[in-house]
């Protein structure tokens, strides 16, 4: 009884023994790390044990969240822990809450700070500026995006200059040349100023999740990359979804505002998972999207059957456009196939993983043999191989 008296007779002689704080960033990236700061300020003239439960928002679902630190006399304490979201919208934040004891351990003081804060939680805009550095820099093949030889002069004529050795002799204008009496060649370059669309399906295929996030939010996420990389080659970037309506669409341009609204705009979309409308689709597009463009149709097709029923949308779209449907692997069936079958059952599953798998790799050559180009993808390596086929495309000139 000495002692827990003495235990409360320090622990609250000070009315201020602590302070703490919490530094949130200004949004959240949604389905990475996202570093949250602490700062305790510890007035005691001893150093005590400090057990810190932060009621961080309830879409974590973290019941079990705590921290435990010694901190020093009369110190300041700086924390770090990180939180991963798998969904947009609102995080809410409550109180900071603190609990300290002496050397004794009878009597923990708590200490509570009204730091209630909203987040916002954005496409993932780290993914974004990871991208958007490789881009400018032109090293995006350090993450596996490869380069492409070019074929052939897919290029815009830029203008007339001196010939000077190395130049491609087939280049020569000899009109310029007859006036000028020397050697004049055309000099070219990149075509640019074309308009490249994501157009993302919110319907019910894509709420398979992987990794916490759904099919959807990796669309949307490198929409969001694709859309940047774009512009920094001066392309048009664009976007819109889909599923029993088209929505949230912004139209393909080269501006300084056109990443915010592309950004406000995917985090506006609405996960409705209905049925979606390809029909719809089909006559938005040729109604709105008059010059010839590059469609990233981010959707699933689990079965061959379902590929056909949309396959005349699909070809109506890739006569005007050059469309690149972008479709996912079930990497769930990989541990089915790749196991050993020991019952019967398991060798009936494994057949029927096998034959999941083979369809999806039809469903390739389907949309190959009408014109349609097509990216079969793991969710992981989603962006990478969607910046691939964009430099593809952009190199061999078929936009």
């Amino acid at each position: 009884m000495a002692l827990t008296f003495l235990d409360t007779l320090i622990l609250f002689s000070t009315k201020r023994g602590l302070k703490g704080s919490r530094n949130l960033p200004e949004k959240f990236s949604n389905g990475d790390q996202n570093p949250i700061q602490l700062t305790i300020e510890n007035f005691y003239t001893f150093p005590v044990n400090a057990r810190i439960i932060d009621e961080i928002p309830e879409q974590f679902q973290a019941r079990h969240f705590k921290i435990d630190r010694k901190l020093s006399a009369s110190s300041k304490t700086e924390l770090q822990y990180k939180l991963r979201p798998t969904d947009r919208g609102e995080y809410h934040f409550g109180k900071l809450n603190i609990y300290i004891t002496s050397v004794f351990g009878l009597i923990a003081r708590r200490f509570s700070f009204d730091d209630k804060a909203m987040i916002p939680t954005y496409p993932s805009f780290i993914q974004l500026r990871k991208y958007n550095l490789l881009a400018i820099s032109n090293n995006l093949n350090q993450y596996g995006i490869k380069k492409v030889r070019r074929l052939g002069h897919t290029m815009e004529f830029e203008q007339i200059k001196d010939y000077v050795l190395g130049d491609d002799l087939r280049t020569i204008n000899w009109k310029a040349t007859a006036k000028r009496s020397q050697l004049m060649v055309n000099q070219f370059q990149d075509e640019k100023s074309q308009p490249v669309y994501s157009v993302i399906d919110k319907g019910r295929v894509m709420k398979m999740p992987f990794d916490g996030l759904t099919l959807l939010d990796y669309a949307i996420n490198a929409s969001l990359v694709i859309s940047n990389v774009a512009l920094k080659k001066q392309d048009k970037a664009g976007i819109f979804s889909f599923s029993k309506k088209v929505e949230n669409r912004v139209v393909a341009e080269r501006r300084t505002s056109q990443m915010n609204l592309i950004l406000e705009a995917l985090y506006n979309v609405n996960t409705d998972f209905f049925e979606s409308d390809f029909g719809r689709l089909y006559g938005n597009i040729k109604r709105n999207v008059t010059q010839r463009s590059l469609i990233l149709l981010y959707t699933n097709f689990e079965t061959l059957d379902g590929l056909h029923r949309q396959m005349p949308y699909l070809k109506g779209i890739a006569k005007s456009h050059l469309l690149v449907v972008i479709f996912f692997k079930n990497t769930e069936l990989n541990s089915l196939i790749t196991e050993k079958a020991e019952t019967v059952q398991q060798a009936y599953d494994k057949v029927i993983a096998e034959k999941f798998a083979f369809e999806k790799r039809l469903i390739v050559n389907e949309l190959k043999k009408y014109g349609i180009y097509s990216i079969l993808t793991t969710p992981e390596n989603l962006t990478i191989d969607t910046i691939n086929k964009y430099l593809e495309i952009k190199a061999r000139g078929l936009l």
